[in-house]
């Protein structure tokens, strides 16, 4: 079978996805071109130099409706001979664009691809769409249809995490992205956003609070309580369904939450030929994808048996990974995920993570397979897996091998 390489991978920095934010008067438009074109000229590609633009968006109406994918291609320099592709995994919908890019790939069906995805939070506000599983009675009601903060309390109630480890996790977070972007750990991949005069608009960043203690985020009051408790009393309906569970911790809150920001990532992925053809050489090649549905009440554990699937499938033991890249969607989600594993925290999400610098919802997949790339080659480590919790009760995850 073909192998598929990456090439290449971008991002943009993430901006606060509110009024006061430094994108909100930029489109996802405008985002997702610039992004091409920081591929096409970082990479000298000319011509329909990729097969096709697999784009990741959640919320896919408004600005962001009507196949955003080629209208991105349309907007940016790439050849109008390229075409476009939306797709929707929820979270997990940057992730997917390059699994499927690479698989394309594998499987013979054209050369390079660039896949990614982007999300204006700020501008397109996250459930604008009326998803199904949310406002139809016949499907919420089957389904134990519940928010997914209360989702990430049942895990912290389920398996036992404490409103003090989720704080001390999100500080951490915060320590760690401040401390990457001190270092420059990033520099290989920000594509700074500019304006129509070719000023910066965002070079970095915005959405961070360092300095962040968890002293401070032990101030900040549970975000799900009032709705688990009293109106709409989703905490009943979670125990409808969990009948062994008498209550529902809240621990979750806006500070060990991932941020609601505005962002666009791109990955260039391609085969052998590809590489030789535009004198580009592979930094890793993606070793194995893997996507699994999961319960969706709780909704977000899809990180623990997608992981299991894709070390199985690929004949591999966690001992074989060295780095983790784990969306930090909740705290425990990520607590889950290093306690079912027995994954050292000095191996996942080691330069911070969503709760620090926040969660486009259709780029993050494709930024944390970028994230974790860049670490891997500068610690000179081999392996690393990117996974994510995904609305609706699904998992994704990727793993990628140095070449």
């Amino acid at each position: 079978m073909t192998e598929a390489y990456i090439y290449d991978a971008c991002r943009t920095p993430r901006g606060k996805g509110r009024t006061d934010g430094s994108l909100h008067e930029v489109t996802s438009l405008a985002l997702s071109a610039r992004l091409l074109n920081a591929v096409k000229d970082r990479n000298n590609l000319d011509g329909p130099a990729v097969e096709d633009v697999i784009w990741g968006n959640v919320t896919q109406v408004k600005e962001q409706g009507g196949c955003l994918a080629r209208s991105a291609v349309l907007a940016s320099d790439l050849d109008e001979r390229i075409p476009g592709l939306s797709i929707n995994r929820f979270c997990a919908s940057g992730m997917e664009a390059v699994n499927l890019a690479a698989n394309q790939i594998k499987g013979g069906a054209g050369d390079g691809y660039i896949a990614g995805g982007v999300e204006m939070m700020g501008r397109v506000a996250m459930g604008s769409d009326g998803a199904a599983i949310a406002v139809d009675p016949s499907l919420a009601m089957k389904s134990y249809f519940v928010p997914q903060g209360i989702s990430a309390d049942i895990i912290a109630t389920e398996f036992g995490f404490t409103r003090e480890e989720a704080d001390a996790l999100a500080a951490e977070s915060q320590r760690r992205a401040a401390q990457a972007w001190d270092e420059g750990r990033f520099d290989k991949s920000i594509v700074p956003v500019l304006d129509q005069n070719g000023l910066t608009i965002l070079d970095r960043d915005e959405y961070m609070r360092p300095g962040t203690t968890a002293e401070d985020l032990a101030k900040l009051k549970a975000s799900f309580k009032e709705m688990g408790e009293v109106m709409p009393g989703f905490d009943k309906v979670a125990m409808l369904k969990y009948p062994h569970l008498d209550h529902i911790n809240h621990i979750h809150h806006a500070g060990n939450s991932s941020g609601i920001v505005d962002g666009a990532a791109a990955v260039l992925v391609g085969n052998k030929g590809f590489g030789e053809r535009f004198g580009l050489k592979p930094r890793a090649r993606i070793r194995a994808t893997a996507k699994i549905g999961t319960d969706p009440t709780i909704m977000l554990t899809g990180p623990v048996p997608v992981t299991e699937k894709i070390l199985a499938d690929s004949g591999m033991s966690i001992s074989d990974i060295d780095l983790f890249e784990v969306n930090e969607a909740f705290a425990a989600v990520v607590l889950r995920f290093m306690q079912a594993f027995d994954v050292s925290a000095d191996k996942v999400n080691v330069n911070g993570g969503a709760i620090a610098m926040g969660h486009p919802l259709g780029a993050t997949g494709a930024i944390i397979i970028g994230t974790l790339l860049d670490e891997l080659e500068r610690r000179d480590l081999s392996t690393g897996l990117a996974t994510l919790c995904i609305a609706s009760g699904m998992g994704a995850a990727t793993i990628i091998e140095r070449v």
